[in-house]
């Protein structure tokens, strides 16, 4: 068992999904939790962007760690989409899904990470003056329900600036997302009860991906129908679904974390991508396959994005038409500028129309 545990030290602070806890780590480890990279980071930024894609984490992940290849020394968004998906701002979320740690483990519910994921992301769009631009979700594992459970809040928010989310959300590319349930529960537990590799877990986020749990049905179910209403009413709600096609190795034992059956929706598109759970989001290249296929999801989604904003009637101001140098008098008020010629506002009493020529009756008030 102690061969199987051991391992080489990791150089990352935060484990990616499935990188699990080390017996040998030092307190170093436990000092950094107090410094979790959470909130919004912009990975790339362009200010004519027709499309935001803001990537989410999944379990035990962080906003930096989760995209880096091994062998690479920076995230993948920010290092290949940038050049290969043209005119989209691309973001990254953090949050503290570490739910087995040597130390303290947050407690933090699923549904507060989803509020913080809405009004995080609410706020930095409304800085950039980008809260009307659309937005796509590239979500791994748990991330995946932290943004259903977060547009669904934007739906029914009574906030009208928390509701632009949903409002303008394009779609949704979920890498690996337990809808209906992950063995990830069974392996946290696992360690924490017969491994005794840890002092404290997060129990809510552990119990959310148990395949009975009610918030884990009530989400899929209240999300299941906000699309099809959202594809009835002709706005479609764009899904894609990547499942993992190797399994993982857990203390010996290949494992498929997320069983395809979980990970998928039906009726939309689904791809697999030749990884385990913890390899399906991280490429070297952009020759990798599996970048190529979510690329080509987002290449299309930003497409549509533009060619919808292309459409849109272009808003003209108002002007007063009239004969060239013809002019409305209506004295006693201020007089305003129009083109070929001028307005007078009466601010005085009476009905002062001098000079006007009617045909038919006239009614004021």
């Amino acid at each position: 068992m102690r061969g199987l545990l051991s391992g080489r030290r990791r150089r990352k602070p935060f484990p990616d999904p499935l990188e699990y806890p080390n017996p040998d780590s030092d307190s170093s480890e436990e000092s950094t939790i107090a410094l979790f990279p959470d909130g919004i980071k912009v990975w790339y930024d362009d200010p004519d962007a027709a499309v935001d894609v803001c990537f989410v984490h999944g379990l035990t992940g962080d906003r930096e760690n989760t995209w880096i290849a091994d062998g690479q020394s920076a995230p993948w968004p920010k290092t290949l989409l940038p050049s290969e998906l043209e005119d989209a701002r691309v973001l990254t979320y953090g949050y503290d899904a570490y739910v087995v740690r040597k130390g303290v483990a947050a407690s933090t519910r699923l549904v507060d990470h989803a509020a913080n994921l809405l009004s995080d992301l609410t706020s930095d769009r409304a800085r950039c003056g980008a809260s009307s631009r659309p937005l796509v979700f590239v979500a791994h594992s748990l991330g995946g329900l932290v943004c259903k459970k977060a547009i669904l809040l934007s739906r029914n928010n009574p906030e009208p600036h928390l509701r632009s989310i949903f409002d303008h959300t394009k779609g949704v590319i979920f890498m690996g997302t337990p809808h209906r349930g992950s063995w990830l529960a069974y392996w946290a537990n696992l360690s924490a009860s017969a491994l005794g590799l840890i002092k404290s877990a997060n129990r809510s986020l552990l119990t959310t991906l148990q395949r009975d749990d009610q918030l884990l049905e009530s989400i899929q179910r209240d999300f299941w129908a906000m699309v099809r209403e959202q594809r009835e009413s002709g706005r479609p709600l764009e899904v894609t679904c990547f499942f993992e096609g190797l399994p993982s190795s857990v203390l010996g034992r290949a494992v498929t974390v997320v069983s395809k059956d979980s990970a998928t929706l039906d009726g939309y598109s689904s791809f697999s991508i030749r990884a385990n759970h913890r390899d399906m989001v991280k490429y070297c290249s952009a020759e990798d396959n599996g970048f190529k296929r979510l690329l080509g999801e987002l290449t299309r989604w930003r497409d549509q994005a533009r060619d919808s904003a292309a459409r849109q009637p272009q808003s003209k101001e108002a002007q007063i038409q009239g004969p060239l140098s013809s002019s409305f008098y209506n004295y006693g008020g201020d007089q305003v500028n129009a083109p070929g010629g001028t307005v007078n506002i009466s601010r005085g009493s009476g009905n002062q129309l001098p000079g006007a020529t009617f045909s038919g009756p006239v009614h004021f008030g």
